[in-house]
């Protein structure tokens, strides 16, 4: 992959064609490199098609997919790259570069899912003799693009290939949009507070980080905006009960045809239609490949067997939830009643914004600790110094600071390297909220390992991206950033899909770390690592308080181990809720004859039957579910919790080995579980990774016991 044809002189200047390491140089990227690159990488690709198909060139790995895959690699990476700029750098000029080749790129690659001849290459290598010498990688990286052939529409009648491939455009234009949608209304609301009295109950942080935003602005005074750092801490300790609403409003409204009302943004950015758009042309493309529907579509490549298998889990779950989330909820109910006064009368329900700040009073009566006291132990540095330290413990790897090209001043980058030194793979960490980059958090990979033909080894790059709150100026100094420990566990989460990532080693691209993985499976390395963060083992040696330089005290970390389950019903049927909503808009759902708020309609249905919590009549969150309606995730979000039956279950080897060794970081098991689960990518199945390491198949107790559900299992 360090070859590339001979380029012209402009060529050479653009940096989504210089590589160099194999990293793109970021920050001189400008919008009108994109068309040239891009085109030129097409065409590349394109011409490698064509002499893969070509009856001349012999059907094996060497001649066929090796150079298939230098080609499609190359404008894979530089693509990755722009659509990475596009979420973490977003300018209108970038957007629309970025949107002008969206649909010449989604056009290729539904055009090689839909190309027959190429189809057929593939099915001759895979019945050639030679196909049995190849490796398991190999192997499976031909079964695996044969599947796809048969799901891209390579099987399709060739008058019905031309409006399958429209679907595909069209379904990436949309999903570009929502996700613009929701960015340009969040970005589109602030809210500027010039009487300190309405900053009681505030945290320090939050007030800093206020006046900051104001000053950048160039107004006087305190600015709260809808991105979560700044909004969340309104609606959790904010005594203001109006700015809680008013923040409230704003939020649940964006991307809405309500959105003008609550000052949100304009009515071209309300994604109702956008949302019906995508579920009819899902519904059209599973239809078209012999499917009932999408969700029957979306689990083919899958764990899970079938859509009725999928359903019954769901609800399962939320059965064994509810009598523990009726709990919470009265719990709630009666403490806003009696032991905290907010005025209300029997008749007067709790309102939306009331609850998260009641949730934290209440949390603090019963445990005698706030989250924002807990925040001040977790210094963003200190945090990561004992995330790496737990990964080099358990994986036997280095981490270090890298000099990588970077995209923003406070991106970092490091390098991964064995025991001997050896660097085996790098990863960016960008964590700060900022305007121009969009909301939550993920990793994305930017290069993936391979073997290439010369025998050297391309090692992987991975981007770990969050969104916490900024460090800002505290009497004219910089201080320190801290982080909630929510935050420290998205940042151990995203950090395990980068464990699968990095210490992949696997040679074949296609099922290399996180490549080839099932969709339903992915989240098994995710979801491990945020265990770690409840460990006292752990913790002792990642936290600092950013004004005393003490460390977490025993006692608090008794209080919030007592906590953690605290509300974990709600929480769960929450989950459960948005994984049968997205589950239901692709299985059962019928979009074509749909109009208006059906989606919103159904979203409500499905909250009355498995929450507890009344709904609000305002809330239009299906209009900013970018997870599935702009992140690959329709008719997937379910995966969370099936994955995280997966994950207790891998993490309880680590509590079984405590228990003789005396430590959760025991290296024999973290060992075995990198060489069964993170280093064989998707070179065979999760459920053959997954009895590799625990010797048999899963079992959901480890999961109900963690989450402090496990009394229902024996109700029933």
């Amino acid at each position: 992959m360090n070859t590339h044809p001979a380029l012209t002189p402009a060529q050479s200047a653009n940096p989504l064609l210089q590589f160099g390491r194999g990293i793109v140089a970021y920050a001189q990227v400008k919008p009108d490199h994109i068309a040239p690159a891009i085109d030129l990488l097409l065409s590349e690709a394109n011409m490698a098609v064509e002499k893969a198909t070509n009856t001349d060139t012999p059907k094996t790995w060497n001649d066929l997919v090796e150079p298939l895959e230098d080609a499609t690699e190359r404008l894979s990476r530089a693509w990755g790259a722009v659509a990475h700029l596009n979420s973490v750098a977003d300018t209108p000029e970038m957007r629309e570069a970025y949107g002008a080749m969206l649909p010449k790129v989604t056009a290729f690659m539904s055009s090689l899912g839909q190309n027959l001849a190429l189809y057929e290459c593939f099915k001759l290598l895979r019945q050639d003799p030679s196909f049995a010498t190849l490796s398991r990688d190999q192997q499976k990286v031909i079964e695996n693009s044969l599947r796809d052939f048969r799901l891209g529409g390579a099987e399709l009648p060739e008058e019905q290939k031309p409006r399958f491939a429209q679907i595909q455009e069209e379904q990436a234009k949309l999903g570009k949009a929502f996700s613009d949608h929701v960015l340009d209304a969040t970005n589109g609301f602030t809210h500027l507070l010039t009487d300190p009295a309405d900053l009681i109950g505030l945290p320090e942080d939050a007030i800093a980080a206020a006046a900051d935003a104001a000053e950048q602005q160039g107004k006087q005074g305190w600015m709260f905006t809808l991105h979560f750092p700044s909004y969340y801490p309104v609606q959790q300790y904010s005594e203001n009960r109006a700015l809680r609403q008013r923040m409230y409003e704003a939020y649940v409204t964006r991307a809405s045809e309500l959105s003008a009302q609550f000052g949100n943004g304009k009515a071209e950015w309300d994604n109702t239609q956008n949302m019906l758009d995508q579920l009819r042309l899902r519904n059209e493309e599973a239809v078209m490949l012999g499917y009932r529907n999408y969700a029957e579509l979306s689990i083919a490549p899958k764990m899970a067997r079938t859509v009725e298998e999928v359903d019954l889990f769901l609800v399962d779950i939320a059965k064994r939830a509810k009598p523990f989330a009726k709990t919470d909820w009265e719990t709630l109910q009666l403490f806003a009643r009696t032991e905290f006064n907010l005025g209300l009368t029997p008749d007067d329900p709790i309102q939306p914004w009331d609850i998260a700040f009641l949730s934290e009073k209440l949390k603090q009566a019963r445990y005698a600790f706030s989250e924002n006291e807990l925040k001040q132990y977790f210094p963003l540095p200190k945090v990561l110094d004992g995330l790496f330290g737990l990964i080099q413990t358990l994986f036997s790897v280095q981490i270090k600071p890298a000099d990588l090209p970077i995209w923003h001043e406070t991106v970092q980058s490091f390098s991964v390297s064995n025991s001997n030194g050896e660097i085996v793979a790098y990863f960016y960490l960008d964590p700060y909220a900022r305007p121009g980059k969009r909301g939550g958090a993920w990793m994305d990979d930017a290069r993936g390992r391979r073997l290439l033909p010369s025998g050297e080894v391309q090692i992987p790059v991975a981007y770990l991206v969050c969104n916490f709150a900024a460090p800002v100026k505290v009497d004219g100094k910089l201080k320190q950033p801290t982080i909630t420990h929510d935050d420290v566990i998205t940042l151990f989460h995203e950090s395990g899909h980068g464990l699968h990532h990095l210490l992949t080693q696997v040679g074949a691209l296609g099922v290399s770390g996180i490549n080839g993985v099932e969709w339903d499976a992915v989240e098994l390395p995710s979801q491990f690592m945020e265990n770690f963060c409840w460990e006292w083992e752990v913790l002792e040696k990642m936290t600092e308080h950013v004004d005393s330089g003490q460390p977490l005290p025993r006692a608090l970390f008794e209080k919030m181990l007592a906590a953690k389950n605290f509300q974990n019903g709600l929480a769960t049927l929450r989950q459960v809720v948005f994984s049968l909503t997205d589950w239901r808009l692709h299985s059962s759902f019928d979009a074509a004859d749909a109009k208006g708020q059906a989606v919103l309609a159904l979203a409500k249905e499905i909250g009355d039957a498995f929450n507890v919590i009344p709904q609000s009549p305002l809330s239009r969150w299906p209009n900013t579910f970018s997870h599935i309606f702009a992140g690959g995730y329709a008719a997937g979000y379910y995966s969370y919790k099936w994955a995280e039956v997966l994950s207790a279950d891998v993490y309880s080897a680590f509590e079984e080995a405590a228990k003789m060794t005396g430590s959760i970081l025991d290296s024999a098991t973290g060992l075995r579980y990198r060489t069964e689960i993170l280093e064989v990518g998707g070179s065979r199945s999760a459920a053959e990774s997954f009895k590799a390491f625990r010797g048999r198949d899963p079992s959901i107790d480890t999961l109900l016991r963690h989450g402090g559900l496990i009394e229902e299992l024996a109700l029933d």
